[in-house]
């Protein structure tokens, strides 16, 4: 998909557009887009098993205003979305990662809520719902200290809520005596400043250099590393060679706002004696900044693998690395 992704030309039309973020079973999502044929529904989910099982009633269901996608709710806020597309976004009973050592992943935070204010329309819908006691409170703190949000209730949650659409997962929940949280918020009309500007795609990067070392040589000096950009922790996991090619092939996990890929590097030995380092093109991976810190990280450590090691010419970034 383009950065940012042309909405209009997606679903054919203009129409008031809503998220829900992790849609689980599906029922939430099918139904709220069958009640409501004037508006688009974007469904978010990462589990490929529940995407292709929704994506399955949707085509039973013939429900043309339903796009579904697989991913996180950061990168796709942040690269997909531009500022103030969206009508409304619904959050049903998100991971609570209720151990101390996993809230860091806990989705909802005073950061998410700056980037979900910058792509939601003033007035603009929020509500959440959670049956973990703890969450709740955290959730309530951060919208309560947020100041792009406000209550559409005189309270800031509910614990009953007979009007709204039950998910599968909410359903179990209530039969086993849980008591669920339900936040109805929605953005007020305080600026909030876009720290989160869409991603931009980088030229393909390559790096061209000269060394005396083979690559077996180059292979058997490889050990699993790890560096940090100003941008982007890179994870240089292992090393494959081709027993058909002049080719290596480097495993590499590249973190970066805001997203991860998981990518191959090529290191490839020319006619000419030349080592070109570059990007593979499996998975379709996107020439970001943190894949050029990525490739220029990985030619400085071959270059210092030997004295007569030479760079002849390189387009990645320059990048401060650790």
């Amino acid at each position: 998909m383009s950065w940012p992704v042309d909405w209009l030309a997606l679903f054919g039309r203009p129409a008031p557009l809503y998220l829900e973020i992790g849609f689980g079973g599906g029922q939430f999502l099918l139904e709220m887009a069958a009640q409501r044929p004037l508006h688009d529904f974007i469904g978010l989910e990462i589990s490929l098993p529940s995407l292709r099982k929704v994506a399955r009633k949707l085509e039973k269901a013939n429900l043309p205003n339903v796009r579904l996608f697989q991913g996180g709710a950061e990168a796709f806020l942040w690269a997909l979305c531009p500022p103030e597309l969206l009508s409304g976004i619904y959050i049903n009973f998100p991971d609570p990662w209720p151990k101390a050592g996993h809230h860091h992943r806990r989705l909802i935070n005073p950061q998410f809520l700056h980037l979900v204010a910058t792509r939601l329309k003033s007035g603009a819908l929020l509500e959440i719902a959670t049956d973990h006691a703890e969450y709740a409170a955290v959730i309530h703190d951060a919208l309560s200290q947020s100041p792009y949000f406000a209550s559409q209730l005189a309270v800031p949650f509910l614990t009953q809520d007979e009007t709204r659409t039950r998910t599968k997962y909410e359903l179990r929940g209530l039969a086993q005596g849980s008591i669920c949280h339900y936040f109805k918020w929605q953005r007020n009309a305080y600026p909030a400043p876009d720290a989160f500007p869409i991603p931009q795609e980088a030229a393909m990067p390559h790096v061209v250099l000269r060394t005396p070392l083979t690559l077996g040589e180059i292979a058997n000096r490889f050990t699993p590393m790890r560096v940090t950009t100003e941008t982007a922790a890179l994870k240089f996991i292992e090393l494959f060679q081709s027993p058909h090619e002049g080719r290596l092939l480097i495993d590499v996990y590249i973190n970066e706002k805001p997203m991860s890929q998981r990518v191959g590097l090529t290191v490839c030995l020319r006619q000419d004696e030349k080592v070109v380092i570059g990007l593979h093109e499996v998975g379709f991976p996107r020439p970001t900044i943190g894949v050029h810190h990525a490739v220029r990280a990985l030619a400085d450590w071959l270059l210092a693998l030997h004295p007569q090691s030479t760079l002849l010419n390189s387009n990645v970034h320059q990048s401060n690395e650790t």
